[in-house]
């Protein structure tokens, strides 16, 4: 019988372990289809995905301090779809509310001294629904960044779609009985090396920055945390204007997505304030040797303060906050500050008094860098799949807002998750209405 191979878990890995039992850290991608999938074809090709992604086949170990863990990655595949029927009352909405289930869910990673696989597959029907089914990958950060999700979806639409065969992830086959480095281990050490100094100044100086931060209204400190999920979408014209604008000024739609996030937080009334913004990068390219399709988490955080007086236009107000964080990268601060800000995202969890109000919230939104671009709808109604989203949870450590960008099709969707009742379902829709409208106003600016 062939043993589990065993390596034990990098520091960012470390952190996302630590951060899924306080509440984040838990990928969702979930699926509308139109139809009852071909159950024996799904099972077939979630089973070709784990065995050429040794991530996908493995589990998470855990002492029982749960201080330290490990992935032990099994030779063979075992993945079994689960079926869960949703009450007649999502009927409306299904999508939204499995991957709210799927979000909160406490059955599993949250369970020291246990090995608990990494990848969860579950298909829902809906009581009194006869076609409609929404199925589920949910996946433990750990081990699924937003590249991950991403190729995680075009394999399997594509297996679907053929029925089989292998995926063509070119990935040595020495390298698929184990998971991937940890990415620690394949950052260049110019890049990462920074004085001990330099690194205690930099900490305080994100520690004490962090207590001056302007938050969104907290609603309800007290009660438990879930995490709920908004959607914020534009119409292909509207998309279009809008990343013709972010050609014109040099920027990335991630730019325009802060600038109207910032605009529509900051009440007009207020004096200058500043905010914290949170931008995800993935690292693959910079890493040696360079990565492109591998899966496992392999994306970093930088984090900016921008100062919002009132007043600026978006196009403005996006500029400087995409050249902030451009500089940051260019300073490999996204390489050089990895440890530090994973260390205190794990004293934040230990000590939810160093955050405003407990509420363990780092910054007022978190954006990635590269906005995710699909043109696969004819596959995927090919398939039968209707509509999809993809996010994580953020209620445990993390920002108010966190949002998750999509140009599908030629449209913008954008999966906007924060933690509730720490933010109210209102309060967050008239903050997304706002940044429609300041979306829609910037983007009318450069009408073809």
């Amino acid at each position: 019988m062939v043993e589990p191979r065993s390596r034990p878990v990098g520091d960012t890995e470390r952190s996302w372990c630590r951060a899924v039992r306080s509440g984040t850290g838990v990928a969702v991608l979930a699926l509308r289809t139109s139809s009852p999938p071909d159950i024996p074809r799904l099972q077939a090709a979630l089973h070709e995905l784990q065995s050429s992604h040794p991530i996908l086949r493995s589990r998470l170990h855990s002492n029982a301090a749960a201080t330290s863990f490990s992935f032990l990655t099994s030779p063979a595949p075992s993945i079994k779809i689960r079926s869960e029927t949703l009450p007649s009352s999502s009927a409306a909405d299904p999508l939204r509310h499995v991957l709210e289930l799927e979000l909160n869910r406490t059955d599993a990673w949250r369970h020291p001294a246990s090995d608990d696989d990494l990848l969860l597959a579950t298909l829902y029907g809906v009581h009194g629904g006869a076609s409609t089914r929404v199925l589920s990958l949910t996946l433990h950060v750990s081990a699924c960044d937003r590249t991950t999700a991403l190729l995680l979806l075009r394999e399997l639409l594509a297996l679907m779609a053929g029925g089989g065969g292998a995926v063509d992830n070119n990935i040595n086959n020495e390298h698929r009985e184990e998971a991937s480095l940890a990415m620690e281990d394949l950052v260049p050490p110019d890049k990462a090396k920074k004085p001990i100094w330099t690194r205690g100044l930099d900490m305080l100086a994100y520690s004490l920055t962090s207590l001056r931060l302007t938050t969104l209204k907290f609603i309800d400190t007290k009660h438990p945390r879930l995490s709920h999920v908004l959607r914020l979408q534009l119409n292909q014209n509207h998309t279009t204007q809008l990343l013709a604008g972010c050609k014109w000024s040099g920027i990335k739609l991630c730019g325009a997505l802060v600038a109207a996030g910032l605009m529509a937080a900051h009440c007009s009334k207020r004096s200058s304030r500043k905010y914290g913004v949170v931008t995800f990068t993935d690292c693959r390219s910079s890493l040696e040797p360079p990565l492109s399709d591998n899966f496992g988490f392999y994306h970093s955080a930088i984090l900016n303060t921008h100062e919002v007086k009132g007043g600026e236009s978006m196009w403005e107000l996006a500029k400087r906050t995409y050249e902030a964080f451009a500089k940051s990268k260019r300073c490999n601060k996204h390489l050089s500050d990895m440890a530090d800000l994973s260390f205190l995202m794990c004293k934040a969890i230990e000590n939810p008094g160093l955050t405003p109000s407990s509420s363990l919230r780092t910054s007022v939104m978190a954006v990635f860098e590269d906005t995710v671009v699909d043109n696969g709808g004819s596959l995927q109604r090919q398939v039968g799949v209707e509509d999809y989203v993809g996010c994580a949870s953020v209620h445990g450590v993390g920002p108010s807002i966190g949002i998750f960008d999509t140009v599908r099709d030629g449209s913008l969707d954008c999966v906007c998750v924060y933690p509730a009742p720490l933010h109210s379902r209102q309060q967050v829709q008239e903050i997304l209405d706002n940044m429609k409208a300041i979306l829609i106003q910037g983007a009318n600016t450069y009408k073809e």
